[in-house]
């Protein structure tokens, strides 16, 4: 099917359902079909089919297993034991009681979260899932609402990823970037020196970070997230009870009185060791000739990393939970528990990647990346590249399938208009992508963020959505003044003024 505005129906009518009936399964299901109709000409049959042999391979494709998928969904399925297997031990309530008589406030436990998620930046899966689970212990203690949780995590996992050269992202950017200044003669500098000169343009990732602080800090609680939070202070419930038990969420567990800080510690510090050693080994192998630190995380096995560092996590847990002298039945509980506490989450990544596949095939990239042609003014160029890039990750679910159609794109067009544009517009497609990743119900960085804070999926894309859009106009102001006068350091002033005027009104209103 040629790419055309038909494409968008799917990803729009799954996030207006989503909005509408607040049943992600359902909506994503609807666009599902109605993308596969739109492909097969409206022939049910052929449509059914294809769903399924899409379905099909996620779990088998080319004659062999799909490693990638099947790696994240026994992650997925490995914390779930192993966040099981430390709240039965009692290391979850002891870290808990542990860090409530250290972190006494409120901020100081969303402080100590945003932290995490500045620090743990080698990859955005490994940073939504643990620095998720490693928080909640404590911030269920200070009464914060996991929506909450799950917003500090994932405004802080892309942003850090995409900004940082050693991560899985900031390989494969630099790889891009290699490519385009290759192709266009550019030799003025190398491709880690363009994407250290591209990070102070990236205005949304850098200021998503901040604002995250400024939440935290200045209690800046506006929207569906201040009902969030309202409930979790004055209740003590945390997420919504009445839509079920969230992702990674255990309710069948009852922990031994014995539990220790090292319960919850240890498995998570070897799940953290063992997945970067596993990278470093990955990536050594999957690199010829002498491996450079760059080269090693452009070719890691971030799935498999993820699979293994998750097998050590889980031995130290199981070890720690049977010197607790668990009985059988209650071991087997726990991991039981574990297991089917992850299930809702691996049902809306399965449904995700399907309505992923069926995007791709329409052609909803490619429309939306032909919208930027060569009669727009070169100045505005930063602004509707940010803008085009937002809304095809946020339709496509992924911001690296935008990195990798849309980079090279703006680097045509700056080169072909002025090359001087080069570096501000390769900016603005990564910042329009992890704005657009933020946004899109179907992003598995997002998924994943909610699974491992433990928060409803619905209720973590309707209370980031406010923050994002406007970190967004405020990036939409630095671009602005970046198009026109050339100069990062004058953009990235706009963006901060824009940024301190709605901390002071935000902080004024709520």
């Amino acid at each position: 099917m040629e790419a055309s505005i038909w494409s968008l129906i799917p990803p729009v009518l799954a996030l207006v359902m989503v909005i509408l009936t607040r049943r992600v399964l359902i909506s994503l299901g609807t666009g599902i079909i109605v993308g596969a109709l739109l492909l097969n000409g409206f022939d049910p049959i052929g449509s059914v089919t294809q769903i399924f042999s899409i379905i099909a391979a996620i779990f088998y494709v080319d004659g062999a297993i799909n490693d990638w998928e099947l790696y994240i969904i026994f992650f997925l399925l490995l914390l779930g034991m192993l966040a099981s297997l430390v709240a039965l031990s009692g290391g979850s309530r002891a870290f808990g009681e542990w860090a409530l008589k250290r972190v006494k406030t409120r901020v100081g436990a969303q402080l100590v979260t945003v932290v995490l998620g500045i620090i743990i930046f080698i990859d955005d899966y490994f940073n939504s899932l643990t620095v998720g689970n490693v928080s909640r212990p404590l911030t269920d203690r200070h009464r914060i609402s996991r929506s909450k949780l799950a917003y500090l995590v994932d405004s802080t996992a892309a942003p850090m990823c995409v900004i940082s050269p050693i991560s899985s992202w900031g390989a494969f950017i630099i790889t891009i970037i290699a490519g385009i200044l290759a192709t266009h003669s550019v030799t003025q500098y190398e491709a880690l020196q363009a994407f250290l000169l591209i990070v102070p343009m990236n205005y949304y990732a850098l200021f998503a970070v901040l604002l995250v602080l400024a939440v935290a800090l200045l209690k800046l609680d506006y929207g569906a997230m201040k009902k969030h939070e309202t409930l979790a202070m004055e209740t003590g419930e945390v997420f919504d009870k009445t839509k079920g038990t969230p992702p990674g969420e255990n309710m069948d567990v009852q922990p031994v009185d014995n539990g220790k800080v090292r319960d919850l510690v240890l498995p998570i510090v070897t799940l953290i060791i063992g997945t970067v050693l596993f990278m470093i080994i990955t990536g050594i192998q999957g690199t010829e000739g002498d491996a450079t630190v760059l080269e090693i995380f452009e070719n890691t096995d971030v799935a498999a990393a993820l699979v293994y560092g998750g097998l050590l996590g889980l031995a130290v847990a199981v070890i720690l939970t049977m010197m607790k002298k668990v009985s059988a039945r209650d071991f087997g509980v726990g991991l039981w528990a574990g297991i089917k506490s992850m299930l809702p989450a691996i049902y809306i990544l399965i449904f995700a990647w399907t309505i992923i596949e069926i995007i791709g095939d329409l052609g909803t990239g490619e429309y939306l990346a032909s919208l930027i042609d060569g009669n727009i003014p070169v100045a505005l160029l930063p602004v509707i590249v940010f803008i085009i890039a937002g809304a095809m990750a946020f339709s496509t679910g992924t911001s690296w399938g935008t990195f990798g159609m849309l980079l090279p794109i703006a680097g045509d067009i700056a080169a072909t208009l002025d090359i001087t544009m080069l570096l501000p517009m390769l900016a603005a497609v990564l910042a329009g992508a992890i704005f657009g990743d933020h946004c899109s119900p179907i992003s598995d960085t997002t998924i994943l963020s909610s699974t491992g804070a433990g928060s409803h999926h619905i209720d973590h894309v309707i209370t980031q959505l406010p923050y994002a859009i406007l970190v967004a106009v405020i990036s939409i102001v630095g671009f602005l003044v970046l198009g026109f006068t050339g100069s990062m350091l004058l953009g990235f002033v706009a963006s901060f003024v824009a940024f301190a005027v709605s901390v002071l009104v935000l902080k004024r209103i709520v």
